[in-house]
């Protein structure tokens, strides 16, 4: 094991996250730092869970479906939460693939409308 161990300032800097983000994710117990004092120190546990929860978000899971997979590592082993990752991840496969086609539809239509007006500016 690593004797990896970040002060909260080099958490925020590493990761580019605010002192907020870092407090709130430890309030909703996704991380869970040494203190002392009033001092925060995240090891290498704490670092690859932030990674993951970054990685989740930047996929567009809540942070709830993420505290929730990141139980199913402590409570029923690997295993379990790889399945679990896999149904996750197919339903935000489908979801992204979704806004993907809403958003080409979106941009054809709005291409169009461009060219008719542009069209319109031609005949004035």
């Amino acid at each position: 094991m690593s004797d990896l161990r970040l002060s909260f300032k080099e958490m925020c800097a590493r990761f580019d996250v605010t002192p907020r983000t870092l407090r709130y994710y430890e309030y909703i117990e996704l991380l869970a730092p040494e203190k002392e004092g009033r001092a925060r120190f995240y090891g290498p546990r704490e670092v690859a869970r932030l990674t993951l929860i970054l990685r989740g978000r930047r996929f567009g899971f809540s942070l709830e479906e993420i505290r929730q997979w990141l139980l199913i590592y402590r409570q029923k082993g690997t295993k379990p939460q790889l399945e679990n990752w896999l149904q996750m991840a197919d339903r935000q496969l489908a979801a992204l693939e979704a806004q993907r086609a809403e958003l080409e539809t979106s941009i054809a239509d709005l291409r169009a409308l461009r060219a008719t007006a542009v069209e319109e500016i031609g005949k004035l």
